[in-house]
């Protein structure tokens, strides 16, 4: 009955381990290559001699101890933003201190000395290197605009961006540890860091109380945690106390740039207003180092919940095997990946972005391939503040008459009955 049974649906005949072990044979060949690949794909982890040579050329430059190097006021107040300083610690030829110096009379830019570090481990013009350092290509780009997202024109109140329904993100301040060259919010960082005054976040806050279907606030920036502790604190109890906010949100990477801002008496902060939800900013494995680990854990143990939102980038994270060890490596933090967005068309960004169809290929090469918990979703904000978009691949071929034709992550065609007949 049961060779009759395989027979009538095409199965082979072979006992169940034989089959079992002829398909471990082809799910072991679908990710050799990957496991030969990764071993070129280091993350932060494995970096550390290189990144401990340059964490002490910076010490050294700024006679630094290593108090002062682990407190986060320390590195905002030391970020290097001038050519000449960066020339002298990473050693640029003068045609590219000349073409840091250039760019950043257009555009400003600063890093803190912990990022400048894992870049200058990463080596120069590396994928870390691209995301700090001005490069020529941020002036020739003539195409970009100032406001892809029309944030602008969805503000309904001081401080407040509203794309959607039921949530909105309140802005709080110009402020980063770095200033990203991929940033889609460039036109705000001008040439102060400023946060915003406590009269747009009281009227911020006073629209969210006057609007009852808002149950999810976003805080970013800038980054959100640059606000001093005082301040953190205020705004969440604040929000706290609108009974319709179900969840708070915050935006920051500092995880990434500057993980020292992760302190014990931040972390009571955020544990008196659950739930919290944090998303960063990881894009390439490199940046997953013990530093990012210690204050993913730290707010993890005060109850955050975090994900990642990644931005697909040229020269830094589109490829699929580098985008799957940096979601594997962020599973492993307790990070969880949530998007991969499509770059947008900021000005001075555009030797950043992909085609589209570099971003499907990525995602073909997650899913199926990698556990679920490892595939964010691939997002293209719409212009103009139509939100956020999901790009996925096809996985249905054809559905009428309760069948469905799907396509699976290997490619084989299968019909699927919808009221399970056969």
């Amino acid at each position: 009955m049961a060779v009759v049974w395989r027979q009538e649906r095409g199965l082979p005949k072979e006992d169940k381990r034989t089959i079992a072990l002829k398909r471990a044979e082809e799910l072991k060949a679908h990710i050799s290559d990957y496991l030969e690949n990764q071993k070129n794909i280091p993350n932060g982890f494995e970096i550390q001699e290189a990144y401990s040579l340059a964490k002490s050329k910076l010490m050294q430059y700024f006679q630094a101890s290593e108090q002062q190097w682990n407190n986060w006021r320390w590195q905002m107040a030391n970020r290097v933003r001038e050519a000449d300083v960066l020339a002298q610690i990473a050693e640029l030829s003068p045609e590219e201190r000349a073409a840091v110096e250039k760019v950043g009379r257009e555009y400003r830019w600063a890093v803190s000395p912990y990022y400048l570090a894992l870049a200058m481990a990463g080596g120069q013009g590396g994928a870390i290197w691209m995301q700090a350092v001005p490069a020529i290509e941020e002036i020739k780009d003539c195409y970009g605009v100032e406001d892809p997202m029309g944030e602008e024109y969805t503000s309904p109140a001081p401080g407040i961006t509203r794309r959607y329904p039921d949530r909105l993100i309140i802005n709080v301040t110009n402020q980063c540890a770095m200033y990203c060259r991929h940033c889609q919010r460039r036109r705000n960082i001008g040439e102060i860091d400023v946060h915003k005054s406590r009269q747009v976040l009281e009227a911020s806050l006073q629209y969210i109380r006057e609007n009852k279907e808002i149950r999810d606030v976003l805080i970013t920036g800038g980054d959100a945690l640059l606000l001093s502790d005082r301040q953190i604190d205020w705004l969440l109890s604040e929000l706290d106390k609108i009974p319709h906010v179900e969840i708070k949100r915050i935006g920051t990477r500092t995880p990434v740039t500057l993980p020292q801002r992760i302190t014990p008496e931040l972390c009571r902060i955020l544990e008196k207003y659950p739930p919290i939800y944090i998303n960063s900013q990881f894009n390439h494995p490199l940046e997953v180092t013990p530093e990012a680990k210690q204050a993913c854990d730290m707010l993890t143990k005060a109850g955050v919940v975090l994900g990642n939102q990644a931005v697909l980038l040229k020269g830094v994270n589109n490829h699929p095997d580098v985008m799957k060890r940096l979601n594997q490596s962020l599973l492993k933090i307790r990070v969880r990946p949530y998007y991969i967005f499509h770059a947008k068309a900021v000005k001075g960004t555009r030797h950043f972005i992909t085609g589209v169809d570099e971003g499907m290929a990525i995602m073909e090469q997650l899913r199926g391939y990698t556990s679920g918990l490892a595939v964010p979703t691939y997002i293209i904000n719409a212009p103009n503040g139509y939100g956020k978009t999901p790009v996925l691949p096809q996985y249905v071929i054809e559905n009428k008459n309760h069948q469905v034709t799907l396509r699976t992550w290997e490619k084989r065609i299968i019909p699927y009955q919808v009221n399970g007949k056969h």
